[in-house]
């Protein structure tokens, strides 16, 4: 390849080239990269001037620009559209640009430039997000061993290599184990129950597989409607222990010896950096501030939400014992008996409300939404390159015409994209050299595909997760800073979750529904007694469903607030944790920790408690917008200028009572949940 990196962003709109990088030049042009950053920072060490602010920090933070924008290409295909040659590649690549970091971060003489800066800070004039970038550097320098002695600074570029390596090993293993297992079906009697759209799915995938019959696997389309309708209980309890064993067979795929070797590998980094805990390393920059105020903030939840989800429990078993004599409910009856409860009840069923929410429908109710509280228009564009032909990208603008961002879509599951549902930027916003760059901003989901004869239909779970990432890409859309690392999701990361979480609220609302949920053969409006039944089966369960997040949150803590050394089995030690908020009895054959990729693969380490920390803080943000009008502009101005288009320029606390008036208070969360 000839082409550098620079000449091939020169693309409309400087959008990622996906076209023009074949696999095999991702090594070359990102070696390019390295290189070129390594003569930028070269530049500012060796400058005779004395440090200041724009010739050392503000040189350092605009350094790299193509490294970063190759790289975020090349992870999210790894994460989206992988195969065996990108595998192996990032396992190339992700050493690489760990000790390529290392050398930044170890640089004693950048280090020196940006302390003698810092050090000064107090009388520089600085506006607050250049305050917050100068710390933001030095922490990022003294937090990562610049201090350390050379010997020390072998170890922690040696841990780090390791860790970057094993955390892809993890993801990889877990695409595996997903991708491997498939559930044939033969005998139509066994699809009793499961709705026609994922029989019809599962069909097609048979057929696409030269097999007979019908064909579950466990990605989330196929898995969750099998889980929640089918009527044969061995065939759930088949595909239970399928998805909860990934990972967790002593194989080649076998992800528990890795599990152990992260953990220790970043308990022993961060007491080489000085801190007693990765938990403690990690939380020392999040609102959280401590494992110790984590810990009584789990727990404070758990005392309030156990009481329930025991009455919920018991109430499922009860109804599981007079429908169909079961005796004690095991985990994979769990959503199958909540959906019949949930019908009975509330008279709802999401097969009856999913011809309401028909993709394309809802992805302009969302649009629709974006513009009546931000005065954003999105037009669907084809002059820019995408990574696979099912991606979807639009041209955002304001009311005035002005370019906003780029926005990708990626909606439907495929063999080389993970599971799950995720946000992502091929381009920071920031303004260099006086010149403004606007965001790319991307959401992957994993949603029901359409078939021959219906298009795609989601459930209400999968219009709560288009709402949830689209809230994270407004937050990367309506960027409104001056340096990359600050702008749009780059906060604190029991921050991050607010704007995704608070734009759920709307699906449950009865003004922003109308604006979508129309029946995809008539057109009718989703009918008045399905809203009033989804507002009050919001919190159905929610006792149980707190209790299933809490033990998410406590099981990363167990794993990164304490010494792991001491944990020899995997499954005993996360056995004892669980047993706090288990309901179900235990399987010996199932284990979280080999597929719980947020905290081994993705960045939620020491992290998974703020899903529920970010759902104290949408509550209470909500409320607002409830008294006001949920499309109240006064409020909506608020939460754009003091929250999405700040990022990270300031202290979130800060951030959020400037927005709020007041400190969040979790009452408005409990009340929701139905918990006070």
């Amino acid at each position: 390849m000839s082409a550098t990196a620079k000449e091939l962003f020169d693309s409309p709109y400087g959008a990622a080239p996906f076209s023009k990088i074949k696999t095999s030049d991702y090594l070359p042009l990102i070696e390019g990269e390295i290189e070129n950053t390594r003569k930028e920072i070269e530049h500012i060490t060796s400058n005779p001037m004395p440090p200041d602010f724009s010739n050392t920090v503000e040189a350092l933070e605009f350094s790299g620009e193509y490294l970063d924008r190759l790289s975020s290409m090349f992870f999210n295909i790894n994460s989206a559209e992988t195969n065996t040659e990108i595998q192996q590649l990032a396992q190339k690549i992700s050493p690489l640009l760990t000790e390529f970091s290392n050398d930044i971060r170890l640089n004693e003489v950048l280090f020196r430039r940006v302390e003698a800066v810092y050090s000064q800070r107090n009388n520089l004039n600085l506006s607050p997000e250049q305050h917050t970038l100068l710390e933001k550097q030095y922490k990022s320098f003294a937090r990562n061993g610049a201090a350390l002695d050379e010997d020390d600074k072998k170890k922690l570029r040696k841990i780090d290599s390791e860790l970057s390596s094993l955390s892809l090993k993890f993801g990889e293993n877990v695409l595996a184990e997903t991708n491997k297992f498939e559930l044939q079906i033969t005998d139509s009697e066994q699809l009793s129950g499961i709705p026609e759209g994922a029989v019809e799915a599962a069909k097609n995938l048979a057929e696409s597989r030269d097999k007979e019959g019908w064909i579950f696997t466990l990605d989330y389309p196929s898995f969750i409607p099998f889980m929640t309708y089918a009527n044969n209980r061995q065939l759930r309890k088949k595909m239970l222990l399928a998805s909860g064993s990934k990972a967790f067979h002593n194989d080649d795929l076998d992800n528990q010896n890795t599990v152990l070797k992260i953990a220790r590998l970043r308990s022993e980094r961060a007491q080489l950096l000085g801190y007693k805990t990765h938990a403690h390393y990690v939380l020392e920059e999040r609102m959280a501030g401590s494992p110790e105020r984590v810990d009584e903030f789990l727990n404070e939840l758990l005392q309030k939400a156990k009481p329930a989800a025991l009455r919920e429990f018991e109430k499922l078993q009860q109804f599981a014992s007079q429908q169909d004599g079961i005796s004690q409910l095991q985990k994979w009856d769990g959503a199958y008996y909540t959906e019949k409860l949930k019908q009975k009840l509330f008279d709802l069923d999401d097969e009856k409300l999913k011809p309401y929410f028909k993709l394309e429908n809802v992805v302009q109710g969302v649009f629709t939404i974006a513009h009546k509280l931000y005065d954003l228009n999105f037009e669907e564009i084809n002059d820019i390159d995408k990574y696979h032909e099912e991606v979807r990208t639009y041209k955002v603008t304001d009311s005035n015409g002005r370019y906003i961002a780029l926005f990708y879509a990626d909606f439907f599951p495929r063999p080389g994209k993970r599971n799950g549902a995720w946000m992502t930027s091929y381009k920071s916003q920031a303004v260099k050299n006086g010149r403004e760059e606007r965001p790319h901003i991307s959401i992957v989901c994993n949603f029901t595909r359409p078939t021959k004869t219906k298009p795609s239909l989601l459930t209400f779970n999968e219009v709560t997760t288009l709402f949830h990432e689209f809230g994270h890409a407004l937050h990367g859309m309506l960027a409104d800073t001056v340096y990359p690392s600050l702008s749009g999701t780059s906060v604190y990361w029991d921050f991050v979750e607010l704007p995704s979480q608070v734009l759920e609220n709307w699906c449950y609302e009865k003004e922003a529904l109308k604006l979508f949920a129309k029946h995809y053969q008539t057109g009718e409006d989703l009918p008045m007694k399905y809203i009033e039944k989804i507002k009050k089966s919001s919190n159905f369960m929610e006792g149980i469903q707190t209790l299933r997040q809490l033990s998410f949150g406590l099981l990363d803590m167990s794993w990164h607030a304490k010494d792991p050394s001491f944990i020899s089995d995997v499954k005993k030690h996360e056995d004892e944790v669980f047993s706090a908020t288990n309901l179900y009895p235990e399987t010996p054959q199932t284990c979280m920790s080999t597929a719980f990729s947020h905290i081994f693969q993705g960045g939620y380490s020491s992290g998974y408690y703020s899903y529920k920390w970010a759902e104290v803080l949408d509550a209470d943000a909500f409320e607002l917008f409830k008294e006001k009008g949920i499309f109240n502009k006064e409020v909506a101005n608020s939460f754009k200028n003091n929250v999405l288009s700040k990022g990270g320029t300031e202290n979130p606390v800060i951030l959020y009572e400037r927005f709020r008036g007041q400190q969040p208070k979790p009452d408005a969360l409990l009340k929701r949940a139905g918990l006070i």
